[in-house]
C-alpha cells in the first residue's frame, strides 16, 4: 500500500529511521516523570521487580510485533490490521480507534508537561493546565500540523535527528546521578516501607506508567507500509525496545540514590529535573528541562504521524469513512491529520477541568492502548496455535501467550475506573463505523457486533453516571 511521493517514487524508510521512530515515540514525556511516579508508590525493591515484569512483558509484545511482521507481511498499520484479521471488522475498528485515541490523549500529556516545565519561570502557566497554558499548547498543536503537512519524508527525517538529540540529556542525567549517588540514601529507599500495602500492590501501582513509557514499541509496525525491507520492521521494534528499556530502568533506580522517597514523591513534574537539581544544583534542572522540551516535541511528531497513519490505512481498507483515505501529493493523510489534531485539542481543553491533568491524561493514554495491544497479542497466539501452513511453532506460542497474559494483567491492574472512562471514547466513535457501513450499503451490525456495541454503550452510560454522581472524577 505504498503511495507515490513527489517525483513518482515511493516513500521508503530504512532500518535506522524505523528504529528512530520506535525510540522517538517511546522516549517522550514519560521518562521525565518516572522518578516521582515510582516514588509515590514504591521503593527500590518494588521498582526492580516492576521493571523486570514490565520489561519481560513488553519484550514479549515487541517479539509479537516482530513475528507478525514476518508471518503477515501484507498487513499494514500493525495494531489495527492484526485485530481486524483476527477478530473481525468491528473489533478491528475498536483497535484502530483505541490506538488512535491513546495517541491523541498522549499528545496532550506532552503539551501539559512542556507548559508545566516553563511554568517554573512563568507562574501563569501553572502545572500546564491554566487557560494561558492551554492557549499556548493549542498554538503548538496546529503548528505541528502544518509542519507534518509539508510531507512524511521531511517529518520522519526531523524525528531521526531529534531522537539522537533528546537521548543525550537523559544519558547525561543517568551518568551524573550515578556519580552523585549516595549508597545510604539508596539503602534507606530500598523497601518502600513508607507505603501501605504489600510489595505486590506497590508493583501494581507502577504498571500504568510502565505501559505509558513503552507506548511506541509498535511504532515500526504501525508505519510498516513505508519500510524499505519488511524484515526491518521487526528488527527496528526489538532494537528500539532494548535500547529504551535500559534507559528507563536506569533513570528510575539512580533517582532513589539522590533523594529520600518522600521527597521524590513530592517533586513537581518533570520530576527528573528536580532529582538532578538536588544532585548538582540549578543548572541540572535547566539542563533536564531543555532536554524535556526537545524530547517531547520529537515524541509528539512521531505519535501524530502514527495516529494519522492508523486512520488513513483503516479508511483505505474500507473500515473508516472514505474522507479519511485521502492523502495529498506529499503522501500526507491530511483529513486523518486534522481529526487527530482536533481530538488532541478537545482533550487539551478538558484538562482545564481535571484535578491532575498530567497524570490523568497519562493513565488514560495507557488504558486506551491496552485493548488494541490485547487483540494484537491474541491474534499472534491464534496464528501460532493454528498456523495456516500446518506447522505449530512452540516458541511463538509461548511468546504470544505470555504477551496476552501480560496485557490482560495490565487491564486488571488499571482498575475498572479507567476502563469505564475509556468507553466514553469507544462508544461515540462507533459513529464512524456506522458511517462506513452506510457508505458501503451494508448492514450496520452483525448480531455479534450488536452485542459488543450494546456492552460498550452500557459501559459508557455507567461511566457518565459515575462522573455525574462524583463516584469517578477527572
Amino acid at each position: 500500500m505504498a503511495h507515490e511521493a513527489p517525483g513518482g517514487g515511493t516513500v521508503k524508510l530504512s532500518l535506522p529511521t524505523l528504529t528512530a521512530l520506535v525510540v522517538g515515540s517511546m522516549v517522550g514525556a514519560g521518562v521525565f516523570s518516572l522518578p516521582a511516579r515510582f516514588g509515590q508508590v514504591t521503593g527500590v525493591a518494588g521498582s526492580l521487580i516492576a521493571w523486570v515484569v514490565a520489561g519481560a512483558g513488553m519484550l514479549m509484545l515487541a517479539l509479537v510485533f516482530q513475528t507478525l511482521a514476518i508471518r503477515r507481511p501484507a498487513l499494514d498499520a500493525g495494531v489495527y490490521a492484526y485485530a481486524k484479521a483476527g477478530f473481525g471488522e468491528y473489533l478491528g475498528f475498536f483497535a484502530a480507534i483505541g490506538y488512535w485515541a491513546s495517541a491523541c490523549v498522549g499528545n496532550v500529556t506532552y503539551w501539559v508537561l512542556i507548559m508545566s516545565t516553563v511554568g517554573v519561570l512563568a507562574p501563569a502557566l501553572g502545572d500546564g493546565d491554566t487557560i494561558l497554558a492551554v492557549a499556548l499548547s493549542s498554538v503548538g498543536l496546529w503548528a505541528f500540523f502544518f509542519l507534518i503537512k509539508r510531507g512524511v519524508k521531511e517529518a520522519t527525517a526531523i524525528n531521526r535527528i531529534v531522537t539522537v538529540a533528546k537521548l543525550v540529556p537523559i544519558i547525561v542525567f543517568v551518568i551524573l546521578a550515578l556519580f552523585y549517588l549516595d549508597p545510604r540514601v539508596l539503602a534507606d529507599n530500598w523497601g518502600g516501607a513508607d507505603y501501605a500495602g504489600s510489595l505486590f500492590s506497590q508493583v501494581r501501582g507502577t504498571m500504568l506508567i510502565t505501559v505509558f513509557v513503552f507506548l511506541g514499541v509498535e511504532g515500526a509496525s504501525v508505519y510498516s507500509r513505508h519500510a524499505r525491507r519488511r524484515e526491518d520492521v521487526g528488527r527496528a521494534t526489538v532494537l528500539g525496545f532494548l535500547s529504551v528499556f535500559a534507559v528507563f530502568a536506569s533513570v528510575t533506580i539512580v533517582s532513589y540514590g539522590i533523594l529520600p522517597m518522600a521527597e521524590i514523591a513530592e517533586l513537581r513534574q518533570p520530576s527528573m529535573a528536580g532529582v538532578l537539581e538536588a544532585a548538582v544544583g540549578t543548572w541540572g534542572k535547566v539542563f533536564v528541562s531543555i532536554g524535556l522540551i526537545i524530547s517531547v516535541l520529537g515524541a509528539y511528531l512521531a505519535w501524530t504521524l502514527m495516529a494519522a497513519e492508523v486512520l488513513f490505512v483503516a479508511a483505505k481498507d474500507h473500515d473508516m469513512p472514505r474522507f479519511l483515505a485521502r492523502a495529498d501529493r506529499n503522501d500526507v493523510p491530511v483529513p486523518a491529520m486534522v481529526l487527530t489534531t482536533a481530538l488532541s485539542q478537545v482533550v487539551l481543553v478538558l484538562t482545564l477541568f481535571s484535578a491532575d491533568a498530567f497524570n490523568f491524561a497519562l493513565d488514560m493514554t495507557s488504558v486506551l492502548s491496552l485493548i488494541p495491544f490485547l487483540l494484537a497479542a491474541a491474534y499472534a497466539l491464534r496464528i501460532a496455535v493454528v498456523p495456516t501452513d500446518g506447522t505449530r511453532r512452540g516458541g511463538e506460542i509461548i511468546v504470544a501467550g505470555l504477551a496476552t497474559l501480560y496485557i490482560a494483567f495490565l487491564l486488571i491492574a488499571a482498575g475498572l475506573e479507567f476502563t469505564l472512562l475509556s468507553l466514553l471514547l469507544y462508544a461515540p466513535a462507533t459513529i464512524l463505523f456506522v458511517m462506513t457501513r452506510r457508505e458501503q450499503g451494508r448492514r450496520v451490525f452483525s448480531p455479534a457486533e450488536a452485542v459488543v456495541f450494546a456492552v460498550v454503550a452500557a459501559g459508557a452510560v455507567v461511566a457518565v453516571v459515575t462522573l455525574a454522581t462524583g463516584a469517578v472524577t477527572l
